[in-house]
């Protein structure tokens, strides 16, 4: 293995490993710090190879670190494995649950975990033949749905001395990303009032509902008084159980997303003067819990124009004609909205845009752009040069976080997209060895964005991950 050419051969040739993975952690879909077994099997992957694990990082029982090496560069990849609640479905092309209300794997983390995985072995195996210096890492980073594990393990300095970080996430078309995505804080809104009989002595209760729903209100006024990047989500998880008690209590579960994390914080504290001013006006309280939160991604342009120039050197992804057929009876199931979504903020081509699957290298056309999701890959990139790369893994219609993404995670479509990333990510990770300039110049610029506005984690000190026990260990 002495050549770049040889990863890719090898990744070939083992192949049957990596989407065995894949579909084992799709079967087996788990929900935000309770990866159990994908984390146990990736770990246990890792280790018989040879790699160093340490379990436990930031203190959550699904996160783990595995090291092959030593010396400089230090080069990571970072995987994920959880899934989301309510999406579970089979691996065909019209809505069906395998178990309804069950999670399944609707933005592919069963493929984006294995894809880094193997990235990093394909990039051990390549140092350890060539006898060359360098450390690769491969970080098991549980609940970036929504619990932000990345912060915590980077909070308790995980990534500190890191050289470069790739990842990379399903998607519709093969790119590099240059864009940003948006800062995060999630919050649980608690009232607690007073219940009473709702017909026969509703002067005596005060509603715990009532409250919630005024906040409601009040934040949706907000909408048009806040700078066009934020966004406002919002659940109600407890409402009351029978209309004629009324309700003691209530609870609410919010999303507040901005790109620049003063704008953020300026925002957030408007919520929660909203939800006090509700608690005032319905003679209730309100407890404010922060769960978790992320940081804006800092894409680093030069990895994004290196992984670019491997993608134009590989060729994109042959699709079959039978895999195009299964894409386009998913895609009948959606509307045309994200097509315009594809051609308007990725620069598709019109007519590339309304194929099933995309398979094209496409450039890099996000610069400067801030995509409305949010990610803790977005804490990652300041701690290092990163870059996300996407691949061609969905049905070109299909709606993210949804039953059609899931269809496709556990067929060939989804696996050429991640075996395809692996390539590019382990390849771009030998480039960094035997171009050591373009890894200084991938620093420089990183240094050059901190420098200028410095990290801040998010998540207050005195707030903890979740614990479990992890019962495979």
């Amino acid at each position: 293995m002495r050549a770049k050419q040889d990863i890719v051969d090898w990744l070939d040739e083992h192949q049957i490993r990596f989407t065995t993975m894949a579909d084992e952690i799709w079967d087996n879909p788990e929900l935000q710090f309770l990866e159990f077994k994908a984390s146990k099997l990736q770990a246990d992957f890792l280790e018989s190879e040879g790699f160093r694990v340490t379990w436990d990082i930031g203190g959550l029982s699904t996160a783990f670190a595995a090291e092959w090496g030593a010396g400089k560069p230090v080069i990571a990849f970072a995987g994920e494995y959880d899934a989301l609640p309510g999406l579970s479905q089979k691996d065909q092309h019209s809505p069906d649950p395998i178990s309804a209300g069950d999670p399944g794997h609707g933005c592919g983390h069963n493929l984006l975990g294995t894809g880094c995985l193997a990235a990093a072995l394909a990039f051990k195996e390549w140092l350890e033949s060539t006898g060359r210096a360098g450390a690769v890492r491969y970080y098991g980073c549980p609940a970036e749905e929504g619990g932000s594990g990345k912060v915590f393990m980077g909070r308790a300095g995980a990534f500190d001395d890191l050289d470069a970080t790739f990842n990379w996430h399903p998607w519709y078309i093969n790119t590099a990303m240059k864009g940003s995505m948006l800062s995060v804080n999630r919050y649980y809104f608690r009232f607690k009032g007073k219940s009473a009989h709702a017909a026969a002595d509703p002067h005596s209760g005060r509603s715990a509902l009532d409250a919630l729903e005024l906040m409601n209100i009040g934040v949706n006024y907000l909408r048009e008084h806040v700078t066009d990047d934020v966004r406002l989500h919002y659940v109600i998880l407890s409402g009351g159980l029978a209309p004629n008690v009324v309700p003691d209590y209530a609870e609410s579960y919010y999303y507040v997303r901005a790109h620049d994390p003063q704008n953020l914080d300026d925002v957030c504290q408007r919520v929660i003067r909203i939800a006090e001013g509700a608690a005032m006006m319905t003679d209730t309280e309100v407890e404010i819990v922060y769960k978790s939160g992320s940081t804006r991604v800092l894409s680093n342009e030069v990895l994004a124009d290196l992984q670019t120039d491997v993608m134009r050197a590989l060729g994109g992804i042959d699709f079959s004609d039978e895999e195009r057929a299964y894409a386009a009876r998913i895609n009948a199931h959606f509307g045309d909205a994200n097509v315009k979504t594809l051609v308007d903020r990725y620069g598709v081509d019109p007519q590339a845009a309304n194929q099933a699957l995309i398979g094209d290298v496409l450039p890099s056309r996000d610069k400067g752009d801030v995509s409305p999701g949010s990610t803790d890959m977005g804490d990652m990139s300041w701690h290092a040069p990163c870059s996300m790369l996407q691949t061609a893994t969905w049905a070109s219609r299909a709606a993210a976080h949804s039953w059609g993404v899931v269809a496709t995670g556990r067929t060939s479509i989804g696996h050429k997209g991640m075996m395809y990333a692996a390539k590019v990510m382990a390849l771009s990770a030998a480039e960094l060895v035997l171009s050591p300039e373009k890894l200084a110049a991938a620093q420089a610029e990183f240094k050059a964005v901190v420098a200028e506005t410095p990290y801040k984690c998010p998540i207050p000190d005195d707030v903890q991950g979740p614990r479990h026990e992890h019962p495979l260990r």
